[in-house]
């Protein structure tokens, strides 16, 4: 059943709390230094603000571990959406207790505010309802808007729900529209890009996906397992040898569905991880015993891009790649080219995926990236997200 949204609901001088994603990254000067997930959420700011409601907005910022870590605070966050919105944003320095129902009884219909990071909360990420009741304490309506946050039981993301009628936002009906539609209605072929370091990370949604996809390409660290799994020597190359034989298990299983996996034939391998690493090209057949895999190499970009020829929709989360190191960024950035030339509906989760399509400048050539790398990749094994089960239905 779909969910109601924020335009389902009577707002006008109401107090509505929006638990958005603000999780961004900050530069060295405390600036933001990419503001995406703050531009996402500003349909639903937007929207709120013109219907005269009294806009809470609550996030986390980074891991402080539940006490306060002034690397974390909401400020820099404040001036950004504030520039984005044209119009004042006040930062609270609090996300419950009096000054923080001091800022909100001052309210006029329409203004906006933005609370301090819940996290600096233990009782947040315990879910604890005492604080989850207080955060409720502060509004007439909830709003989910942190699709990236969805995934998890937090006092924020779901506890709170207990005590306010709860709806998405904007943001969080697009990110549900896009992947439910991959899943349960795809145009075909159907192609499912993996990579990222770890197979343990993944086997739950490569499980659940060999039932939705034509074809499945594997790349990053976590091919490493599966070419083990096909009796290949991969070096020193990263490699989960406990997930060996469920890799051999989901190989057979494909196989049985006649879904086709693709992985790499030749690598970019290097005796470490390091940026000033003197990288060779080597098949993945020849990996000398104490080198290791680090990128996928120019034959296996050939591969994986023939692999996507003809494709009607692309899903794709995980570098294939130690992207973020420069001997090794090149597979997975052709990739993001590869994808980006496409007629074809293209989603992309993830945060290196997402860096990517966005370092080689195609971004506004994929039709939807996703602002959920961890909540995308649950709804696709097709677990139960606490932050959407939460939200009213229509």
């Amino acid at each position: 059943m779909p969910k109601k949204t924020v335009g389902d609901v009577d707002v006008k001088g109401k107090r509505v709390l929006v638990r958005v994603d603000f999780n961004v990254p900050l530069d060295k000067d405390n600036a933001v230094s990419d503001d995406t997930r703050i531009r996402e959420a500003l349909p639903t700011i937007r929207y709120l603000s013109g219907q005269k409601a009294r806009v809470i907005l609550i996030s986390h910022l980074g891991r402080p571990k539940g006490k306060v870590d002034d690397r974390y605070k909401m400020d820099p966050v404040a001036l950004r959406l504030q520039d984005l919105l044209g119009r004042p944003v006040r930062k609270v320095d609090d996300c419950i207790g009096d000054a923080v129902q001091a800022a909100i009884g001052e309210m006029r219909d329409g203004d906006v505010i933005l609370l301090e990071n819940v996290r600096f909360y233990a009782e947040e990420e315990k879910n604890d309802e005492g604080f989850a009741r207080q955060l409720a304490g502060l509004a007439d309506v909830f709003v989910n808007d942190a699709f990236g946050a969805a995934h998890r039981a937090h006092a924020s993301t779901e506890g709170v729900a207990d005590f306010l009628p709860a709806v998405a936002g904007f943001l969080m009906e697009k990110e549900l529209a896009v992947l439910e539609r991959i899943l349960a209605a795809p145009e075909r072929p159907f192609v499912a890009i993996l990579g990222g370091a770890k197979v343990s990370d993944k086997i739950g949604v490569i499980a659940n996906l060999l039932d939705k996809v034509d074809s499945l390409i594997i790349g990053g660290g976590m091919a490493n397992t599966f070419l083990k799994a096909r009796g290949l020597d991969v070096g020193k190359s990263l490699l989960e040898v406990d997930k060996v034989d469920q890799a051999k298990g989901l190989i057979a299983d494909a196989r049985a569905r006649e879904v086709k996996i693709f992985l790499p034939v030749d690598v970019v391998a290097a005796l470490a991880a390091a940026p000033d690493a003197e990288p060779k090209v080597v098949p993945v057949n020849q990996i000398p015993p104490e080198w290791m895999a680090l990128d996928i190499g120019p034959a296996s970009v050939e591969f994986f891009t023939g692999a996507l020829k003809g494709a009607k929709t692309v899903f794709w989360n995980g570098p294939m790649g130690v992207f973020e190191m420069a001997p090794f960024a090149g597979g997975t950035e052709n990739v993001a080219r590869a994808l980006a030339g496409m007629e074809a509906t293209t989603v992309v989760g993830g945060g290196d995926s997402v860096a990517a399509v966005k370092k080689v400048g195609v971004a506004d050539k994929i039709t939807h990236i996703s602002t959920g790398g961890g909540a995308s990749l649950e709804f696709l094994e097709g677990k139960k997200l606490p932050g959407i089960e939460v939200l009213q239905e229509k």
